[in-house]
């Protein structure tokens, strides 16, 4: 399984960005997948999450901020983020899981998951 994200930048506050996250390499038609960030000197959060039957969840931080949405035919994870802060400056992750568990839900913790990108680098300035 591999996991590939895109789209990070550097944007002011205010300002909007979109990431994808290109997944190739399984056929599991059941899966999990997220968005995750990490901050230098903090832990690893869930941002965002969707569920096989597009189920979504997401962290307060970023309700009404955020929409992740995914393209079946594509293999594609996205990440719409609007009205970014300086405190959503991370590195933010694609993260995939496989479990029949997924259908109708999408955890948030990070330990769920088994496949991780390497990562897009998103700095917000004040």
């Amino acid at each position: 399984v591999q996991l590939v994200e895109s789209g990070g930048g550097s944007v002011q506050a205010g300002g909007s960005l979109r990431l994808s996250c290109a997944a190739s390499g399984f056929t599991d038609r059941t899966y999990c997948m997220g968005w995750f960030r990490q901050a230098p000197g903090k832990e690893r959060e869930g941002v965002a999450s969707i569920s096989t039957y597009d189920v979504t969840s997401y962290a307060d931080s970023v309700k009404g901020r955020f929409t992740i949405s995914q393209d079946k035919a594509k293999n594609t994870l996205n990440l719409q983020m609007i009205d970014l802060k300086p405190e959503d400056t991370a590195m933010y992750y694609c993260a995939a899981r496989f479990s029949s568990s997924c259908g109708w839900f999408a955890s948030l913790k990070t330990s769920a998951y088994n496949y991780w990108g390497q990562g897009t680098q998103v700095t917000v300035s004040s």
